[in-house]
């Protein structure tokens, strides 16, 4: 009997693939204040789900197209007149309601929304895990190879220029990180949930990280905790394991910002 023959096994790797893809990407979304950014991308994934069942095409390639569509969009439009919060406002919401009208159009074609919107991490497969698994890889070599560049078009765009770093390709190259994170995320934790994943582990790490690197490393390691949690939990209480992963990363943030006010307390 193979180790990966067990669904628990299975899980907490495909969740584990998954944070490691989303710790750095999610540092940088919340360096930029992307948090809408990833909202937006994350909810037009429910549109590619929608697209990838009429064409009948994996879900991962349909959804992975529509984020990469919107990802792209989005930059596009930015500084087009419109606030940012706005536009991402407009197409988050835009997108999720054409994606759940054009599930409901299908003929003969059995949805379960429920996996698709909060996922369905005990359902992973080998396969699942080999998408996982290549694109974590993927985006992990991203960040290995445009570390440095990515870094300095965040903090200092005009440092970036003359550097001979261009801040937009840089931004590009996020926004096409962060559609393959939701492309492969989708099965972990669902469309609703991804933003969370990214976001909620890098604010817990930030405020004890004295570099951005380490601050990466602490919000894996926060977000590997989160899903062996997460995953212990809904086992104990027989509750959603996305939504029970979610629910232990805030439960870290809470600590985490518990802990920073006793800090702050004691040296004043």
């Amino acid at each position: 009997m193979s180790l990966l023959d067990d669904f628990l096994v299975r899980a907490a790797l495909a969740g584990i693939g998954v944070v490691l893809a989303a710790a750095p990407l999610g540092c940088f979304v919340v360096w930029r204040r992307m948090a809408y950014f990833g909202d937006a991308t994350a909810h037009a994934a429910i549109l590619g789900v929608a697209l990838a069942l009429a064409f009948q095409v994996s879900v991962f390639s349909g959804v992975l197209v529509v984020s990469l569509l919107m990802a792209v969009t989005v930059s596009g439009l930015t500084n087009r007149g419109y606030a940012m919060d706005t536009l991402l406002g407009v197409l988050a919401h835009s997108a999720l309601a054409f994606g759940l009208v054009a599930v409901s159009f299908l003929q003969g074609v059995r949805v379960d929304l429920m996996a698709y919107l909060f996922g369905d991490i005990l359902a992973v497969g080998r396969l699942d895990l080999a998408v996982i698994w290549g694109g974590a890889v993927l985006v992990l070599g991203l960040f290995w190879w445009r570390w440095s560049a990515l870094l300095t078009a965040t903090l200092n765009p005009d440092l970036a220029y003359a550097a001979g770093i261009d801040p937009r390709r840089e931004q590009l190259a996020l926004t096409l990180a962060l559609a393959l994170v939701v492309a492969v995320a989708i099965k972990v934790v669902g469309a609703l949930l991804i933003a969370a994943m990214l976001i909620i582990p890098a604010a817990t790490a930030r405020p004890f990280a004295a570099t951005p690197e380490r601050m990466a490393f602490a919000a894996a390691a926060i977000g590997a905790l989160s899903v062996l949690g997460g995953l212990q939990a809904s086992l104990f209480w027989d509750t959603p394991t996305g939504p029970s992963i979610v629910c232990v990363a805030a439960l870290l943030f809470a600590l985490s910002s518990g802990a920073q006010v006793v800090v702050h307390r004691l040296r004043g």
